[in-house]
C-alpha cells in the first residue's frame, strides 16, 4: 500500500517527498545509498537535489563522497508553511507525522548540531521562525545591520503578540539606525527586560535550545548559523548571561511622555535627563542623540553639558558612565 503523502499541499513532489523521509529514516546518506532506499536512479536523485535544498528539506555534509541528511521535521515544515501561509494547518499536521518517522537510537548526528541559512530573506524568515516558536524566553544580542526589517509594521505587529520573556542587550552600535530608538522603545513598553553593554556578536536563543549567529566574523545578514543543542549551544547560553550580568539596564520612556529638554539646568535628575543619559552610555554622538529626541543639535549640547556638570564628568562618555554605576539609567 503506498504512503500516503503528507506534503504535497507544500509543494513538494512525490519523489522529494519520498527521498526526505528514506533520509529521516535511516539518516545521512550517500546518493547511491539513497537511490537504493527510493528505488529512483542517482541521476534522477541528482537532479531534483538543487530544489530539495532551495525548499530546506536536505542539507550536504562536507566531504567525499556527497552525503545528505534531513532537515529535522519542525524546522522543514515551518520552511515550507512561510512560504505557503495558507497550508498553515495541514503543515502542521504534517509536521508532527514526519517527526514521528525519525526513528534513530543513537540520538543527534554530529552534523546536525549546525544548520547553514544562506540568503537575507531566508535568515530573516528562520530569526522570526525561532521567535515565533519560542515558548519560554527569547535571548537577544542586539547588532547592526538587521536582518528583519524593523520599519516592517506587519512583522512588528506579529512580533508584539508574542508571550514569552524576551531579554535584550543593546552594544554601542545598536542605535546606529534613528528608527532602532522608538522600536526599542515599543520593545520595552511590551515586556521586554532590556539593558546596555558588550556586544562582540549578533546573536538570538529561543528557550536554551536553538541559536541562531552570523555565519561570518564580521556580522552580515545573508549568512548566518543555526545551532542546537550542543556543548557549543550551552556555551552560547552561558556567553550571554554572562554579557547580562555585566551590562546596565535601559530605561526608555514611552513616546511622547517625560520633561522636554531644555538649555537651562532643570530639577534633577528629570525623565528627559535619563534619556539623554541613557543614549550618552550607548556611545552615540549629540547629532545622533538630537535626531533620535527630535531635537536641535545645540539644544542637546547644552544639556550634555549641564548633564556633565552635574555628574562631575570629565567627558560626554564618562557620563553616562557615571550614570550608570549610580543607577540614574534606570530612573
Amino acid at each position: 500500500m503506498a504512503e500516503r503523502r503528507l506534503l504535497e499541499g507544500l509543494g513538494v513532489s512525490a519523489a522529494e517527498e519520498n527521498a526526505y523521509r528514506a533520509l529521516l529514516r535511516h539518516g545521512p546518506s550517500t546518493l547511491s545509498g539513497l537511490s537504493a532506499r527510493t528505488g529512483g536512479s542517482v541521476t534522477a536523485i541528482r537532479r531534483m537535489l538543487p530544489r530539495m535544498e532551495n525548499l530546506g528539506l536536505v542539507t550536504r555534509v562536507a566531504g567525499r563522497p556527497l552525503r545528505l541528511f534531513a532537515t529535522p521535521p519542525n524546522v522543514a515544515i515551518d520552511i515550507l508553511v512561510a512560504r505557503r501561509h495558507d497550508e498553515i494547518t495541514h503543515s502542521r499536521a504534517a509536521a508532527a507525522a514526519l517527526a514521528a518517522e525519525v526513528g534513530d537510537p543513537s540520538g543527534h548526528h554530529p552534523e546536525e548540531v549546525l544548520e547553514v541559512v544562506t540568503g537575507k530573506e531566508a535568515v530573516a524568515r528562520r530569526f522570526l521562525q525561532l521567535e515565533r516558536n519560542a515558548t519560554e524566553e527569547f535571548l537577544v544580542l542586539v547588532h547592526p545591520p538587521y536582518a528583519v526589517d524593523i520599519t516592517d509594521e506587519g512583522v512588528n505587529r506579529r512580533r508584539s503578540l508574542r508571550r514569552v520573556q524576551a531579554r535584550a542587550i543593546y552594544g554601542p552600535r545598536a542605535f546606529d539606525d534613528p528608527i532602532m530608538l522608538e522600536h526599542t522603545r515599543r520593545a520595552i513598553a511590551e515586556g521586554e527586560h532590556a539593558r546596555l553593554g558588550e556586544v562582540p556578536i549578533k546573536l538570538a536563543i529561543a528557550d536554551g535550545r536553538t541559536a541562531i549567529l552570523p555565519l561570518a566574523s564580521e556580522p552580515d545578514p545573508n549568512d548566518a548559523l543555526v545551532v542546537h543543542p550542543s556543548a557549543l549551544l550551552d556555551a552560547l547560553v552561558a556567553l550571554f548571561e554572562t554579557l547580562w550580568r555585566g551590562a546596565v539596564p535601559l530605561r526608555l520612556a514611552p513616546a511622547g511622555t517625560g520633561d522636554p529638554i531644555e538649555a537651562e539646568p532643570g530639577p534633577w535628575p528629570r525623565s528627559s535627563d535619563t534619556e539623554v543619559l541613557t543614549l550618552l552610555a550607548t556611545g552615540l554622538k549629540d547629532e545622533a542623540i538630537a535626531r533620535q529626541l527630535g531635537l536641535s543639535a545645540r539644544t542637546v549640547q547644552r544639556r550634555v553639558q549641564t548633564l556633565c556638570e552635574h555628574l562631575g564628568a570629565r567627558t560626554r562618555f564618562h557620563a553616562g558612565f557615571l550614570a550608570a554605576r549610580h543607577g540614574l539609567l534606570t530612573r
